[in-house]
């Protein structure tokens, strides 16, 4: 059996996220205390109380959610479960890093504090935005984004989650634009995200090159095991690859339906979803129902893989 951890990314987090392993758990109180020490305000408190509307500010989402996925992961390690091979959505590569032993914890969440920061500044509140589009062909959605930023609107394919869902993003009129016409040309639906930016577009160009400063700053080793990169969808294990990839992650798409489907190819038989929520759980749905999938996010379903894992 060769398992496969998935990081979740932004959109997962959730007031009151892994409080419980926070309890009985003296590694997770230790990571998590480390993250507050790392970012020099409490974390935890905003993870565990809220409010949410704070929670849902990119760059306290961002060290919450990797903070999170790391507990879960620590959890897993101590129950002598343990990832051959890793990836994570957007923010969740981040996660992947970590379990990869590619950078510390407390790098990691210094690093993503600051990439939302970046991400929130590169484009004003309210003038960019993202919509998922389902059940139009990708080839359908790019053409539409080409002709619209052909005139000067700014909008593209950003985030291909999985068959018949991809999310653009760009200038918020010409992704309102973008949405009227897919729907035109046959989308089932053309759906307005709730986020704080045009994530992974061009206009995250800013964000991008002020990231790579940052992780020029940070020591990153060669990977332990792959990561699936999002930019690239393949795996890598050398440290100045990995830097590079994830300076172009910033502002180029996802490509996570093709990062699942190479794992496969390459072996991966058992996918574990190390995190909140269940957003990666339902791609893999529509990717591959034939791969096994579990989901840990809390006691019970940690609790629920270890049983499962026993069973084989």
């Amino acid at each position: 059996m060769k398992k496969a951890f998935l990081f979740p990314g932004q959109g997962s987090q959730k007031v009151g996220m892994v409080h419980d392993l926070y309890t009985r758990y003296d590694a997770v109180k230790k990571l998590i205390g480390e993250a507050d020490e790392r970012l020099g305000f409490s974390i935890s408190k905003l993870m565990f109380e809220g409010p949410d509307d704070e929670l849902m500010k990119t760059e306290f989402t961002q060290p919450a959610i990797l903070t999170a996925s790391v507990a879960v992961w620590t959890v897993l390690k101590e129950h002598g479960v343990t990832p051959d091979v890793v990836a994570g959505h957007s923010l969740g590569e981040y996660s992947a890093l970590v379990a990869a032993g590619v950078m510390s914890f407390s790098d990691a969440v210094h690093t993503v504090h600051l990439r939302g920061k970046y991400m929130q500044e590169a484009v004003p509140l309210g003038e960019g935005g993202m919509a998922a589009i389902i059940a139009l062909k990708p080839e359908i959605i790019e053409e539409i984004c080409e002709k619209i930023s052909s005139e000067g609107k700014p909008v593209q394919a950003v985030n291909y989650n999985c068959p018949g869902q991809v999310v653009i993003a760009g200038a918020t009129e010409a992704v309102k634009q973008a949405c009227v016409e897919m729907k035109e040309a046959g989308a089932k639906m053309a759906i307005m995200l709730k986020v704080s930016a045009p994530f992974h577009s061009t206009l995250m160009e800013p964000a991008a090159k002020k990231l790579e400063s940052v992780l020029s700053d940070i020591t990153i080793h060669d990977a332990q095991i792959p990561v699936y990169a999002n930019y690239t969808a393949k795996p890598e294990l050398k440290a100045d690859e990995i830097r590079k990839n994830l300076i172009m992650q910033a502002a180029h798409p996802v490509l996570w339906d093709e990062s699942v489907r190479n794992m496969i190819a390459d072996g991966a038989d058992l996918m574990i979803e190390a995190g909140p929520g269940t957003v990666l759980s339902g791609f893999m749905k529509r990717i591959s129902r034939r791969t096994r999938t579990l989901h840990a996010e809390d006691a019970e379903t940690i609790e629920n893989v270890l049983t499962s894992l026993e069973a084989e």
